[in-house]
Parts: C-alpha cells; sequence; structure tokens
C-alpha cells in the first residue's frame, strides 16, 4: 500500500511538471521602461545574448522632448575595458538622435551592455528621461520540419 501511495505521488509530481511545460524566465533585454539619463551617469541594461540573435527595439527622448542620446553596445570585455580604464570601444552603437531603432546583432555568444548616454555637458544640467523598449530575438527558426 505505501508503495502505491509513492508512486501515485511521483505521477502527480511528475505528470504536472510535464503538463505545466518548461518555466518561462524573462530575459532581462526584453523589456520597456523609463530612464534618467543626468550627464555623467551611465544607466544601462545587460544580458546573455548568444551569437546570431538579435535585440531590437525603440527609444524615444520624453524630458525634454527629441534631446538627443545615444545607445552603446559593449561585449564583456569592451565592458571591463570601459569600466576599469575608461577606453572600452563599443560593439553597436546608435547616432545621437532624440528617438531612433535598436537594432543589435551579436557575432558572437557574450553577456552584452546596453549604456544610454547622456552627450550634454554636466554644467548644462540637463537630465533626460527615456523610454526604451527592447525585445530579444532568437534567430533560430521553423526550418518546416517539425
Amino acid at each position: 500500500m505505501i508503495v502505491l501511495v509513492v508512486v501515485a505521488g511521483l505521477a502527480y509530481a511528475i505528470g504536472g511538471a510535464v503538463l505545466a511545460g518548461p518555466p518561462n524566465v524573462t530575459d532581462p533585454l526584453t523589456t520597456t521602461g523609463t530612464y534618467t539619463v543626468a550627464p555623467g551617469s551611465v544607466p544601462f541594461l545587460t544580458g546573455d545574448v548568444t551569437g546570431g540573435d538579435y535585440v531590437i527595439g525603440n527609444f524615444t527622448s520624453v524630458t525634454p522632448y527629441e534631446a538627443i542620446v545615444s545607445i552603446t553596445a559593449y561585449n564583456s570585455t569592451q565592458w571591463n575595458d570601459l569600466v576599469h580604464n575608461g577606453t572600452g570601444t563599443p560593439s553597436w552603437s546608435t547616432p545621437s538622435e532624440g528617438s531612433g531603432r535598436i537594432v543589435f546583432s551579436a557575432e558572437y555568444t557574450d553577456n552584452y551592455t546596453f549604456v544610454l548616454t547622456n552627450p550634454y555637458p554636466a554644467a548644462s544640467h540637463i537630465t533626460i528621461t527615456v523610454y526604451v523598449a527592447t525585445q530579444y530575438e532568437s534567430n533560430v527558426g521553423d526550418d518546416g520540419f517539425g
């Protein structure tokens, strides 16, 4: 009798997990939000990107309206160089503009950091509120065989 109860309990636990499917984990590079970018501050998004995958989206300066801002992407080595030496060269960047598209394709798998930059000097006291929406897109598509 005890064996039947244990078997029934295991079947229930395993069956529930199978029916629920894999866990849905949100990707940190799939997000929407507003960021405050003061002169000299460095708000950023970071996450792993598989080689050949994309991060797409858009950004808009909300206040002051259409104030210029740029977004740059650094791989882990470039980010480390930027943080420790101030010399990191980005993998990708947008032009400085009030709004624009984000279309980033990773050449290889790594942890990438997307940095929002306020180009105005600190003496200007111009703080920008930027709305950013991003979506992680896998390059693995349906090949028609499954």
